[in-house]
């Protein structure tokens, strides 16, 4: 079996945070449109500055992540050019089509919310042709599997790419930013600061006719499990949306678990250090297999160049 793509992790952290704060089922609606008096929606573009938070140096963006699958990519089809078999290449994905970090980490996402309501945006087609690559592997031969990716799923050309690349260093090991980004925002939702905001985002959507305790709460109801946005949710997410945006939702927010997470950074300086020590390793050498993707020399072990 190939190696798994990358997927988001902010439906899960938002459904942690609502299972320990025991807010994920007190959420109803009074009504199914908004109340006239409702906070106007604000700009629908997606803001240019994306949200950062300090414990994504920790991390690998979605851009890092497909750096590293294109250097493996390079050395893969090598190894199996080697063996008498075709590889293709993963197509690109264009930098427009990657969606920022920590979109719709505290509630819906304001651009999306006002199209798509609470679904998901559709996959860009650079994305789309990704996904579909990645489709046609599993759909491989048992033949070229094998010379692939071993019986394992880790050996193979895969194994030998890996070795060529970063030669014994491990693959970076992202369990402490894990686990510290669930910390960060659970502790960051007690936050008095958070508190009061959530408050008045609260009051707010209880005007225009709904009673949710928090953004999250409505992102994640289970009405919105359609195949398509419904105007029932389009217009609970026009709400949501609007009162975040007065309420300054995310800039309280972010502001209170950008001050948690620093503090959990220091505690566990020497854990991520070595994490992330590992993870620029790892991208520092499939930077070098990919400025050198046309040599026509076999690579060596680059991590030693």
């Amino acid at each position: 079996m190939p190696p798994s793509r990358a997927r988001t992790t902010t439906t899960a952290l938002a459904l942690l945070l609502l299972a320990t704060t025991g807010t994920a089922c007190t959420a109803v609606e009074h009504a199914s449109t908004p109340a006239s008096h409702a906070a106007p929606p604000p700009p629908a573009a997606r803001q240019v500055k994306p949200l950062q938070l300090p414990l994504d140096a920790y991390a690998s963006t979605v851009t890092e992540t497909h750096l590293v699958e294109d250097a493996q990519d390079v050395l893969m089809s090598r190894c199996m050019n080697g063996l008498g078999m075709e590889w293709q290449a993963l197509p690109r994905v264009a930098a427009r089509d990657i969606e920022p970090p920590n979109l719709g980490r505290y509630g819906a996402d304001e651009a999306d919310a006002l199209q798509y309501g609470y679904h998901p945006r559709p996959d860009p087609p650079s994305v789309v042709r990704r996904n579909r690559a990645w489709d046609e592997r599993e759909a491989l031969p048992a033949e070229v599997q094998r010379a692939a990716y071993g019986a394992s799923g880790k050996g193979g050309c895969l194994k030998e790419a890996r070795h060529q690349l970063v030669g014994d260093t491990a693959p970076p090991d992202y369990h402490a930013f894990n686990q510290l980004t669930g910390t960060a925002l659970k502790a960051s939702r007690r936050a008095p600061e958070v508190r009061d905001v959530l408050r008045r985002w609260h009051t707010c959507v209880a005007k225009a006719g709904f009673d949710y305790p928090e953004p999250m709460a409505a992102a994640v109801n289970e009405r919105w499990k359609t195949p398509d946005p419904t105007p029932a949710e389009r217009a609970t997410a026009r709400a949501d949306v609007a009162c975040q945006h007065s309420a300054k939702v995310v800039k309280v927010w972010s502001a209170a678990e950008s001050r948690i997470q620093r503090r959990l950074i220091e505690q566990n300086a020497d854990r991520l250090d070595g994490a992330k020590a590992r993870k620029d390793r790892w991208l520092a050498a499939a930077r070098r297999v990919l400025s050198h993707e046309g040599d026509a020399h076999h690579p060596r072990h680059l991590s030693d160049h």
